[in-house]
């Protein structure tokens, strides 16, 4: 069984989009979702510096289009039904899944993803936030880690990594004092996203949400929340809203992945965080990370090695 992965907010990278943007067909692609983002993506995701693209308003709609953009090269614009096993996202990256699952349209996803964005870029603003991977280290000594300065773990990811997010003093003690065998690495967000600290974005995200006219889903997508299937569009997007202020279980969404019998794994643009974590936690699973159209071949041998064929 083949699944298809999307990355989350942090994934980005200058210049991400320019090897994409040399195909007409493409450029014209990355035109219509601009004007659903209310972007230039295509200037964004060519030209601008990593400060700029790390800003929620422009990472969010950006990697969402990262992950249509090469969804549509890898398969075309019809149904993945009967072509991908299973679909999953990480934060931000389960509005890109919920594509490749026939839950939402591309325009519905770019407006999602710009509201999102605008939402937690605006919660960010009330109090300085952020997030740090910490990597290594016991699981319980991690907790009580974070616990002791009064942060959460708001990606659990596998692998023998959490993220820690919460307030920048808290953050920059735990990085001076990380728990043994640990280290701690600061990533480019600009707040603590799926936390208490987002909460005023949650109803915002519904507001928009409401306006959707989710799909059920034509292949397994699974939930960030606990890993489980999601069996309708309006369980869909409920669980999405969700997710803004609550933790996301990548572990447990990589354990349903196991569990569903999963062979290989290709993640969408821009590509090579969630496939490293499954080097680590899916051992034995062949893994393809898209990040330039080269990646495409390797991606359709992997599909036609472990999923259907058109």
């Amino acid at each position: 069984m083949l699944a298809i992965v999307c990355p989350g907010q942090g994934a980005q990278s200058p210049g991400m989009l320019g090897p994409w943007l040399e195909q007409p067909e493409m450029r014209h692609t990355i035109s219509e979702l601009s004007a659903h983002a209310e972007l230039d993506l295509a200037e964004l995701g060519t030209q601008a510096d990593a400060e700029t693209i790390r800003d929620t308003e422009v990472a969010q709609p950006l990697l969402t289009a990262a992950a249509i953009l090469s969804l549509q090269s890898l398969l075309g614009t019809g149904s993945t039904a009967g072509v991908v096993g299973v679909a999953a996202g990480h934060s931000v990256g389960e509005i890109g899944a919920a594509v490749v699952a026939g839950v939402l349209d591309p325009a519905q996803a770019m407006v999602l993803a710009r509201e999102r964005g605008r939402a937690m870029a605006r919660a960010a603003q009330t109090e300085p936030t952020g997030m740090s991977a910490v990597v290594g280290g016991r699981p319980e000594e991690v907790q009580a880690a974070l616990d002791a300065h009064g942060l959460t773990a708001a990606n659990v990811n596998g692998g023998g990594q959490v993220v820690a997010a919460g307030s920048l003093p808290a953050l920059a003690a735990l990085a001076a004092e990380p728990p043994a065998r640990a280290r701690v690495v600061p990533l480019p967000v600009a707040g603590a996203f799926h936390t208490r600290f987002m909460a005023q974005a949650v109803e915002h995200v519904r507001d928009v949400v409401a306006g959707l006219t989710p799909a059920d889903p034509t292949l397994p997508l699974l939930s960030n929340a606990d890993g489980a299937q999601v069996r309708t569009g309006t369980e869909a997007v409920e669980r999405l809203v969700a997710q803004v202020s609550q933790p996301v279980r990548w572990d447990l969404c990589q354990e349903q992945l196991a569990a569903l019998g999963v062979t290989g794994m290709i993640e969408l643009c821009p590509g090579g965080v969630l496939t490293g974590l499954a080097r680590r936690s899916l051992r034995g699973v062949e893994t393809v990370a898209i990040t330039t159209p080269d990646d495409l071949e390797p991606a359709r041998q992997l599909l036609t090695q472990h999923g259907g064929t058109r």
